[in-house]
């Protein structure tokens, strides 16, 4: 199985026509928020109009997970808590978002939303626990930020992880953690693209600018003999690691 992280595309267009180029040549895409730009001047609603458009043009060519950001809450649930309830709709165009928990050959992949509040986050403890009974091979977790004491997190200033993450993963042991949210992470010193943490491989591939967003393509073998690699490019850069599970 191959497959492609991006996340902070941040309603950069043309990357989301980029990715268009590359969906037939693997078997899932993975986004793992932040596909809107609350700092932009175009207006949220019509922001998520273009991005569902360019997704579910996604969703017909690949398989494709999008978990929510920060950036991408535009209104509230109803138990009031901050939600991205643009991207509810986007399950009847073929798109897996939040709470999503879909087999992908042998493997598991679980989308976690940005939660905001109590009652999200209990929801999503919930939806992981139930995940955890399922059978898989691997156990595939996408998830906007990367957790706290990982360079991933690290901004060049300070850093941006998240804590309860770091909790469910020592709890839950999944066997890759697919991020985002800091940007500078691969690009400074004492950062980075890649990390583990336990049995955990954790994956952020940063943002740039331009029509190619930075990306990691992550190819799992089903048979024995061929490694498992995670390839980082970006316009700076390219850096590969083998993958030991």
């Amino acid at each position: 199985m191959r497959f492609l992280l991006v996340s902070d595309l941040h309603y950069r267009l043309r990357q989301f026509d980029w990715l268009l180029t590359r969906a037939s040549a693997v078997d899932a895409v993975m986004i793992a928020g932040d596909l809107l730009d609350i700092r932009s001047p175009v207006a949220l609603d019509v922001q998520a109009l273009a991005v569902t458009t360019a997704l579910r043009d996604l969703a017909r060519r690949t398989t494709l997970f999008v978990a929510s950001g920060n950036h991408d809450l535009d209104g509230r649930d109803e138990a009031g808590e901050k939600a991205a309830r643009w991207m509810r709709p986007l399950t009847r165009g073929g798109v897996h978002g939040d709470f999503t928990s879909l087999a992908l050959g042998d493997d598991l992949v679980t989308v976690c939303p940005w939660w905001d509040g109590p009652l999200a986050r209990e929801a999503l403890d919930h939806c992981l626990a139930e995940a955890a009974r399922r059978p898989r091979r691997r156990w595939i977790w996408l998830h906007h930020a990367p957790p706290d004491g990982s360079p991933l997190a690290w901004d060049g200033h300070r850093e941006w992880g998240d804590d309860v993450l770091s909790g469910w993963i020592g709890r839950y042991r999944p066997d890759l953690v697919l991020t985002g949210h800091v940007h500078q992470a691969p690009f400074v010193p004492a950062g980075g693209w890649a990390d583990r943490i336990g049995a955990t491989w954790v994956f952020n591939a940063g943002q740039q600018a331009g029509p190619v967003p930075a990306r990691i393509e992550i190819d799992l073998p089903d048979g024995a003999g061929a490694p498992a690699t995670a390839v980082w490019t970006s316009a700076a850069d390219h850096a590969e690691v083998e993958l030991a599970f």
